[in-house]
Order: C-alpha cells, then structure tokens, then sequence
C-alpha cells in the first residue's frame, strides 16, 4: 500500500472504507509516546528502500523511533536479522550474505 509519502510500503496500512481515516505502521506497532508512529515518519523511512532491494524471505525487520538531534526531530531506525542463518544482519540493504551469496565478479580478490 502506498504511504503518505507516496511509497511502496508492505508494513503501511491505510483504512479508508467509507469515510474512515485510519492509519498505521504495522512493523512499528502501537508504542508509547514519543516512540509512536505518525505519518510524518513515512517520508524518511529507509524501509521501502530496504524492501525493495532486498526480498529475502528469511530476514525479519524491526523498527523503531528514536529521537535525534537534542530530541527535536525523530528518526525510524531499522534493524535486521536472517533466521536461516540465525544472526543479525550488519546491511539490511544487501542482506547477511548467506542467503543470497554475491557472485564472483563482485568480490575482491587480493
């Protein structure tokens, strides 16, 4: 379902069945306050970008808001784990390298 920052986003749900206006993050949950979701989170949030370049079937997100710069402005911070492999995922972007090995071409040799 497209977000309010108008990407792809599996986790996004939008309920707008006659007249209803009922949003929510689905990977972030029901936290409390400050660490709630709000639609404003959508604009910066790496997860659809990690999606998109990454479909493994064994790796779980989890996401979280945090807050940054003096507690001003809040962030989505997503962390990543491959349950094939049972560890934590260093680049959710690419993956934890098991899964899905890169091919020679792109590996350094010395």
């Amino acid at each position: 379902m497209k977000t309010p920052a108008g990407k792809e986003c599996r986790f996004f749900f939008g309920d707008y069945y006659r007249g209803r206006n009922r949003e929510e993050c689905r990977l972030i949950g029901n936290q409390p306050r400050p660490h709630h979701w709000t639609p404003d989170l959508c604009a910066s949030c790496p997860v659809p970008g990690i999606v998109l370049a990454n479909s493994c079937e064994h790796m779980r997100l989890e996401a979280t808001v945090k807050r940054k710069f003096l507690g001003l402005k809040r962030v989505v911070e997503v962390s990543a784990f491959c349950e094939k492999t049972n560890r934590a995922v260093a680049e959710p972007y690419i993956g934890c390298g098991e899964c899905h090995p890169l091919p020679d071409v792109f590996i350094d040799k010395p």
